[in-house]
């Protein structure tokens, strides 16, 4: 199955919300905070690439605090 990893930054104090939301579609495996230079990462895996670019592309990046 294709999977991506998707490094996340997002507005200050969002990251509770974002992660609960991410949770939320099937697609995303995984989720965690991380101290760096990008606020959270994200397990995207799917039956097909395009499927991923799709969450990637019209779900994840579809945030407004993304």
């Amino acid at each position: 199955m294709p999977t991506a990893y998707v490094l996340i930054n997002c507005e200050s104090g969002s990251e509770p919300m974002i992660i609960e939301e991410l949770r939320r579609i099937p697609q995303v495996m995984e989720v965690y905070k991380v101290d760096s230079s990008y606020d959270m990462i994200a397990k995207v895996t799917a039956n097909t690439v395009d499927k991923v670019k799709e969450v990637i592309g019209l779900k994840i990046r579809g945030f407004e605090q993304i």
